[in-house]
């Protein structure tokens, strides 16, 4: 494959700007993964392609305020996002932009006094733009930080995005970009999921921003996955392991919940590995373990994301369905549309 095989058009105005005006009310497009057939709902209608016995795995991870505003001595503005701690004290790897000139020693200076000095560059499977910097205080994620809206959503984040680019389900905090299939669901509409029959799991993947990094070359088998924390609790997969054997199947909410999974079976589902990090690139060619069906949203072109969906539902299928959902004016990303993909 290669990377031209994921390109689209797509209109500008297609790109959500901002969450529906209530959760839940999105759009859902329904693919059969094996005919291609569509069909065109409303995300409640979710409730009637899911089945008794089903497992439905959710990623709780919880989206850090990531996104800090300084400047540096000479006045120029810097922006960080906190990926992750670096070791138990105030260092954080960060993407910085602009990162040149952010060379060790520099220092960055935040409103209420706060500093941070450059101590480097991060080494373990970051690319450019990645620094470690010490904090001169604790806690500047709750003191600084913003919501860390995707690049494409081209203004600055209000009030709404505290609670809309968050799950309902979220607990574990970690992420800087929302397992954004997640953002469709209500509480009310979970329980009346486990009401019928659906077995409602949660594990954790902490997104990274490897999800908005474009893919540059154009043999896919050559581009490297940033790497993401993630954990799958032993119960959990020990009731995956009773449904793949049940013949039951495994609905994975998102392509996080997809990565964690998958990269947890890569050695067999008999010998998972339940926590690490996952830098696990799916692209078509690749063969699933976990997963029977996908609730995902739309993609931006070229992206690894899209390549998932693709490798899942089948190529020529999910180009299809991207070309209906252009045509039918669908909305795209993290605020957007829902797609849901299965032998249904």
């Amino acid at each position: 494959m290669q990377l031209k095989d994921f390109d689209f058009p797509l209109p500008e105005e297609l790109i959500a700007q901002w969450p529906p005006t209530e959760r839940g009310a999105s759009r859902l497009m329904v693919m059969d993964r094996l005919t291609g057939e569509l069909r065109h709902r409303g995300f409640a209608d979710i409730k009637e392609y899911l089945r008794p016995g089903d497992v439905l795995i959710l990623n709780d991870t919880r989206v850090l305020a990531a996104r800090l505003l300084g400047r540096k001595k000479s006045g120029g503005k810097v922006e960080l996002l906190l990926v992750e701690k670096a070791g138990s004290g105030r260092d954080w790897r960060c993407l910085a932009k602009p990162s040149k000139g952010l060379d060790a020693g520099i220092m960055i200076f935040f409103d209420g006094g706060i500093t941070a000095e450059v101590v480097g560059a991060s080494t373990d499977a970051f690319v450019d733009g990645f620094k470690t910097v010490r904090f001169s205080e604790d806690a500047v994620e709750k003191k600084l930080g913003r919501v860390p809206l995707p690049p494409y959503i081209k203004r600055e984040p209000e009030a709404i995005d505290s609670e809309r680019y968050q799950t309902v389900f979220a607990q574990n905090p970690g992420a800087v970009a929302a397992p954004t299939a997640g953002l469709h669901f209500t509480l009310t509409m979970l329980d009346e999921i486990q009401e019928m029959g659906v077995d409602v799991r949660r594990i954790t993947l902490h997104t990274g921003p490897g999800t908005f990094m474009p893919v540059r070359v154009d043999d896919l088998s050559t581009h490297t996955m940033l790497s993401e924390y993630y954990r799958i609790p032993d119960e959990v997969f020990e009731e995956i392991k009773k449904a793949k054997r049940e013949k039951r199947r495994v609905v994975a909410v998102g392509t996080t919940s997809v990565r964690a999974l998958e990269a947890a079976a890569l050695e067999g589902i008999e010998r998972p590995r339940l926590e690490g990090r996952a830098s696990l690139f799916i692209y078509p060619g690749f063969t699933f373990k976990v997963v029977d069906a996908l609730l995902t949203n739309f993609h931006l072109p070229c992206s690894t994301l899209v390549m998932l969906a693709a490798a899942f539902g089948g190529c020529d299928n999910v180009m299809r369905a991207y070309k209906e959902a252009v045509k039918e004016r669908y909305r795209f990303f993290s605020y957007g549309d829902a797609m849901f993909i299965a032998g249904c």
